[in-house]
C-alpha cells in the first residue's frame, strides 16, 4: 500500500521509494516528507527477501543492457559522423578574406606543373 508523506499512518515500517531510507514507527505517527515523497509498508523481511530476486534480475539482464548502450553509443557515432559529413558539403570554400585574382583553376594548375618538374 502506497503512503504519501505528511500522512498519518499506523505503526509499522515504511520505505521511501525515492531515496531508500527505512522510517520505523512504534506507534502511529505522521511520515516525514512532502507530498512527493512516496512511502510503502512493508515488512523488513519481505524488503530483505526482494534484494536477491532483484539482484538476480539485473544479472539476467545485464547483458541486454550492455548490448542496448553498445548499439546507442553506435547509432550516436554514425548519426554524427553522416551530420558532419552533411555540414561539411553545405559549407563552400569562398573566404572573403582571401583574394583569388588569378583564379582557382590556374593556380592549382600552376602548381601541379611545379610538381611535376620537381619529380
Amino acid at each position: 500500500m502506497l503512503n504519501k508523506g505528511g500522512h498519518t499512518v499506523k505503526a509499522g515500517t515504511y520505505w521511501n521509494m525515492e531515496n531508500g531510507s527505512r522510517i520505523d514507527l512504534a506507534e502511529e505517527g505522521i511520515l516525514p516528507g512532502g507530498q512527493d515523497a512516496m512511502y510503502v509498508k512493508a515488512p523488513s523481511m519481505a524488503v530483505l527477501a526482494a534484494g536477491p530476486v532483484l539482484g538476480l534480475l539485473f544479472a539476467v539482464f545485464l547483458p541486454f543492457i550492455g548490448i542496448v548502450m553498445a548499439a546507442t553509443l553506435l547509432v550516436k557515432k554514425v548519426g554524427e559522423g553522416v551530420r558532419d559529413a552533411a555540414v561539411a558539403s553545405m559549407t563552400f570554400g569562398w573566404k572573403p578574406i582571401e583574394a583569388y585574382l588569378a583564379g582557382r583553376k590556374r593556380k592549382k594548375e600552376a602548381r601541379g606543373k611545379r610538381e611535376e618538374k620537381k619529380s
